[in-house]
């Protein structure tokens, strides 16, 4: 049976337990799931290894890609991500046609650069509601958290893209509001 709008929570969830995994590690509270669309099986999931593996391009997304390995075809795949995609993610998600991508946190992102990204190359964006979703209202406090926590190891792993560097400039320089 294919996946309905009403399996996102049960997976994004899933990826979320991926994330705090990630962040018990002492690591970037990112995760990600990936699942076939048609039987909802997990194919792959992840969390992200920058601490762990000193990796900066094995992302929540990238490490559950890794994890599923191997495949002909990625088109009938839905990936879960607790956070919005960066560039790095979101060009291998328009690579490989992934045509399905939920995110449970879309205000810990500098932009919607990415979704903009993603919709133009015909990817369905779904970013759950946080009011709505309880798995999305927890992706967003652990990256919350953490980004309080360790704002330079945020830094490090996420980059942020034009909004990050702004806010850092703006930082540098109280006299400039941050627009």
């Amino acid at each position: 049976m294919p996946i309905t709008p009403a399996d996102d929570e049960k997976f994004m969830r899933r990826a979320y337990l991926q994330a705090h995994k990630g962040y018990s590690e002492g690591g970037c509270p990112i995760g990600a799931v990936l699942v076939d669309g048609q039987t909802g099986a997990v194919l792959g999931e992840g969390h992200n290894m920058l601490v762990q593996e000193g990796n900066p391009i094995l992302h929540g997304e990238m490490s559950a890609l890794r994890a599923a390995g191997r495949m002909k075809s990625r088109h009938a795949t839905v990936l879960y991500t607790t956070l919005q995609p960066c560039f790095m993610c979101a060009g291998t998600i328009a690579q490989f046609g992934i045509p399905r991508v939920v995110i449970g946190d879309c205000a810990n992102a500098g932009s919607d650069e990415t979704v903009q990204f993603l919709r133009a190359r015909g990817v369905d964006v779904v970013m759950l509601a946080p009011a709505q979703s309880p798995a999305a209202a927890d992706c967003i406090k652990l990256a919350t958290r953490f980004r309080n926590e360790k704002p330079d190891l945020w830094q490090e792993d996420w980059g942020g893209g034009k909004a990050a560097a702004a806010e850092q400039d703006a930082s540098k320089s109280p006299a400039l509001p941050i627009c």
